[in-house]
């Protein structure tokens, strides 16, 4: 199978879920929507009783009995409510909304285009027409020839409203594209087939499915994952092509509820592999890529705790793995007996090793030192690893779109908090390196204007939080300027200090923008990682509030005029963090937040909670983690106090984190809380967590955070 690489939407960030399907109550009477104060959500009488403690959730019939399908009158006339408040408070700064976003989009390349890739013998890339909202995927012959549009998502978007392309595959004699879109936001994903010989689409339309999807080596067969009606992979298919999916063998089945299954291939495209796993175990079958019929081989079988990836040279396997150490070690094995493995690369204190990747003359081992990239080429025969040198102190770099197995370089891609994004060739006998593009930005740019610190600050345990700043030059540390402060901390996800065109439109008008590597993501290690989750969950916010006081110590910003934002995870952290510290926010946007921790992760039928218990606990068993999380979940913890103006986002299709979490919590607010603050809830009706999919369409969604931001910090009328 072609590997042709692409950007998906799945950030395996905090998924809340679908529900399951329940009769749908009667219909009342819509609210009405016309008004210029915030409207106050009903309270009903709700709760329930668990490990001896009364949970009171008046807000609990904001969450359809009928969801996904959302049709409940009320529930709807809600949501329509605060929209329609969010646009009559927004409509003053509509256009300092339009300056932001024009000046968003005119930093873009409209006919923005990939670097080709040679695969086989094609090249590949992908390319924006001018004004267009969605890609074009590309090849052309090596040999010579016309440019080929392979598939055109603007074709494929026209007339809807939403529009997001999953994964794509190709078959190995470059004819037959097997394509997956998403049509509404629920992440159930639809493959069609093309002959790109004919140009015409092929019968065998497969609805419902999640994650890659890979062909065998004749391009006979497609493997790919199948959702289940809770919005989990737990059926591994093989689908013939040209027949009715109905007849579609089943090749693999988990049957835990924590796991999910998937499929891809091996670098050498010699195995395809079938994979299990939830967020802190896994475990890898190999079935070779030309042989459907063989028995899936086994790699070793889970052990709680234990992760591991598989790449293969020759007849030897190549096992990256946590087994002994939360910094990852690289073992080998036979492929004759894969559970035999011998150590390659011992693990280290100072380096954290995140992917192992084979090719056939040399392997490529990545992973973070100090928290910063680093790119290793090692030798099969052994010896001293060759590290690649990057120019900044502070950086992000890996592995970019490398699709063959022999190769003579390397494909990478380097930015930093003030380089754009940038591709580069390695060559691997010289060392030379290539820029074979900087990121263009039509309306201009000097990074001499800007500074970036990567700095430590200690949080209150005595533990050093590492965080990335950057600045236009000229900003001064005397308290009086604006900081923007980000973060996610969660399921090992690192915050790398890459480079935004978007965050030109705050440093331009006097901000700092930090991202703070906090505890729950792996930024220093899967131990980082581990300090973040479960019983030690609470580090998290305290490093997010710490980090902040420490850089309005260092003379960023005073108390309230810090603004914070976080999505997903994040948008938890952010719903913990106004309620522990509300005085220092100058204003807050909570992005499709996982904000009712308490009530979803007691819920064992939204389809995903099963799966996040090793990340959060489980509080429907262990009553300890019950408390815990009762202590921290955001909606849980609403008090009557004074919060932040918050600017808070939510997709009606979302099912990761379903729609009423941020409808309850902010309901919850606004019959709660003692300030006249705005408050703002905008909900996507027909989007899900990523919010609108069409490039332009995205940019105007952050137009409008930074414009609450400069709004509620008086500075709405600075150009």
């Amino acid at each position: 199978m072609k590997r042709i690489a692409l950007l998906t939407l799945f950030l395996t960030v905090l998924p809340a879920a679908l529900a399951a399907a329940h009769p749908v109550p009667q219909k009342k009477a819509p609210m009405t929507i016309e008004r210029a104060t915030p409207p106050f959500a009903a309270q009903k009488p709700h709760s329930f009783e668990h490990h001896g403690y009364r949970i009171d959730d008046p807000y609990a019939w904001l969450r359809d009995a009928g969801y996904p399908q959302v049709d409940d009158a009320e529930v709807l006339g809600y949501l329509k409510a605060e929209n329609a408040y969010f646009e009559q408070q927004m409509a003053p700064h509509q256009a300092l909304v339009e300056t932001i976003f024009q000046e968003m989009k005119g930093r873009l390349k409209e006919d923005e285009s990939s670097v080709p890739q040679k695969d086989g013998d094609y090249v590949y890339w992908r390319r924006f027409e001018k004004g267009a909202q969605y890609k074009q995927w590309m090849r052309r012959r090596v040999a010579g020839g016309a440019d080929e549009v392979m598939l055109d998502e603007a074709e494929l978007a026209k007339g809807k409203d939403y529009f997001r392309l999953g994964s794509i595959a190709l078959t190995e004699d470059d004819r037959i594209l097997a394509y997956a879109t998403d049509t509404n936001g629920s992440e159930r994903y639809t493959i069609r087939f093309r002959d790109l010989k004919t140009g015409q689409e092929l019968p065998g339309e497969i609805a419902d499915t999640l994650g890659d999807f890979v062909f065998t080596t004749d391009g006979k067969y497609l493997l790919y994952g199948l959702a289940n009606e809770n919005w989990r992979i737990d059926r591994i298919m093989i689908h013939q092509l040209g027949s009715d999916p109905k007849t579609d063998r089943l090749l693999y089945q988990e049957m835990d509820q924590t796991f999910q299954a998937g499929v891809g291939m091996t670098q050498s495209r010699k195995w395809i592999m079938i994979s299990a796993g939830n967020h802190e175990t896994s475990e890898i079958r190999l079935l070779p890529a030309n042989d459907i019929g063989a028995a899936p081989l086994l790699v070793r079988a889970r052990q709680n705790g234990v992760e591991y990836d598989v790449e293969d040279h020759g007849d030897t396997l190549f096992i990256h793995t946590n087994d002994v150490s939360p910094q990852f070690r690289l073992v080998t094995a036979p492929i004759s007996k894969p559970g035999e493995w011998t150590e390659r690369i011992a693990p280290s204190a100072m380096f954290y090793m995140t992917a192992v990747t084979t090719f056939a003359d040399f392997f490529v081992v990545e992973g973070r030192e100090n928290g910063l990239d680093q790119i290793e080429i090692h030798s099969y025969a052994g010896g001293a690893p060759k590290r690649i040198a990057f120019p900044e102190a502070s950086y992000t770099a890996s592995l970019d779109e490398n699709p063959e197995y022999q190769v003579t370089k390397l494909r990478l891609a380097y930015e930093s908090m003030v380089t754009p994004d940038t591709v580069m060739d390695y060559d691997l006998a010289s060392g030379a390196m290539t820029t074979l593009k900087v990121q263009e930005i039509p309306s201009g740019y000097d990074a001499s204007q800007y500074e970036t610190e990567r700095m430590e600050i200690i949080a209150r345990d005595g533990t050093k939080v590492p965080v990335s700043v950057v600045y236009r030059k000229g900003f001064k540390k005397d308290g009086n300027g604006p900081l923007y402060l980000y973060a996610y901390g969660a399921y090992g996800y690192a915050m790398p200090p890459g480079f935004s065109v978007l965050r030109l439109s705050l440093l331009d008008r006097g901000f700092a923008y930090a991202i703070a590597h906090i505890r729950g993501g792996d930024d220093l290690g899967q131990q980082w990682h581990l300090d973040g989750k479960l019983t030690k969950r609470t580090n998290t916010f305290n490093d997010f509030v710490d980090v902040a006081k420490g850089l309005i110590d260092k003379g960023f910003a005073k108390p309230g005029r810090v603004v914070a934002a976080g999505g997903s995870a994040g948008g938890e952290l952010m719903g913990a963090v106004v309620n522990s510290n509300p005085e220092l926010w100058g204003a807050v946007a909570a992005h499709v937040p996982f904000v009712d921790v308490l009530n979803t992760m007691l819920d064992e039928s939204l389809p995903l909670t099963p799966g996040e218990w090793p990340e959060w606990g489980n509080p429907l068993e262990d009553k300890k983690a019950f408390e815990l999380i009762r202590s921290y979940s955001p909606y849980d913890n609403v008090r009557a106090q004074a919060y932040p103006p918050l600017f808070v986002t939510a997709g009606l299709n979302d099912p990761r984190v379903t729609y009423w979490e941020p409808a309850k919590w902010v309901a919850k607010l606004r019959a709660t809380k003692t300030d006249k603050n705005m408050l703002l809830l905008k909900t996507n009706m027909g989007a899900g967590h990523g919010g609108k999919s069409g490039r332009f369409d995205a940019l105007r969604e952050d137009a409008e955070e930074y414009a609450f931001f400069l709004w509620q910090l008086g500075m709405a009328g600075q150009k």
